[in-house]
């Protein structure tokens, strides 16, 4: 199971979260978000945005995030400019491209062809879809062939990371051949209900709000023990 944990700001948070059992980290780039990467803080001070020294200031100049399993980069953003999204790929050495918007296909297989792969090789698009009805699923057929993987999170004003669940039911109209990441205000108590849940699409899960302790910091032991016990470690 692919675990994704999302809204990562902090440098020492960032190297701790790394070194768990993790296979993506998630960068927002949404200027309305709580966890916007403005600035990556750290105790000893913080670093400008577009800055591409941030993921080289610690472990003698290796990137920040290649502590532990070295885990997918992937950025979050919403109806932003194409150049903008461009600029952080290159910058923070995105390995996927999450869009929370109402992007078009023309825009999205536009930019892969910009990106790939002279800025970045094989770059990969998530296409998250806001869930509360039925009907709000089939909007992924706008987008089946043209990206990599959905993301069905919760329909919310704040585009994720409100910390609360959809009935995950409704996923079973979902009869796409792209995959898909599992999200919605998961938590520390929902071991089980994820351990529960099948479809013959869902390769994983998207955990953010629910294992905080403030906005962009996470709960690292909290985190531990619910990966090992969602991958049975």
């Amino acid at each position: 199971m692919i675990i994704k944990v999302c809204g990562m700001r902090n440098i020492g948070n960032i190297r701790q979260v790394a070194e768990l059992d993790i296979d993506m980290m998630g960068f927002i780039f949404w200027q309305k978000s709580s966890r916007y990467v403005r600035m990556i803080s750290s105790q000893v001070g913080t670093m400008p945005d577009y800055s591409s020294e941030r993921f080289h200031q610690l472990s003698d100049g290796k990137a920040i995030v290649n502590a532990g399993n070295n885990p997918k980069r992937v950025g979050v953003f919403v109806d932003d400019m194409p150049q903008n999204i461009v600029t952080r790929i290159y910058n923070y050495n995105l390995d996927y491209v999450q869009l929370h918007g109402n992007e078009s296909v023309d825009m999205i297989d536009n930019l892969v062809k910009t990106v790939d792969p002279d800025i970045h090789k094989n770059i990969k698009i998530i296409k998250a879809l806001s869930i509360i009805t039925p009907e709000d699923i089939d909007k992924y057929k706008e987008y089946e062939g043209h990206v990599d993987m959905f993301l069905f999170d919760t329909k919310c004003d704040t585009v994720g990371g409100s910390g609360k669940h959809f009935d995950w039911s409704l996923l079973e109209r979902y009869d796409g051949e792209t995959p898909f990441l599992l999200s919605g205000g998961i938590g520390p108590d929902d071991v089980e209900r994820v351990k529960n849940f099948h479809h013959p699409k869902c390769v994983g899960i998207d955990i953010n709000s629910r294992f905080e302790t403030e906005p962009g910091m996470k709960d690292v032991d909290l985190l531990r023990s619910f990966v090992s016990q969602v991958k049975g470690v």
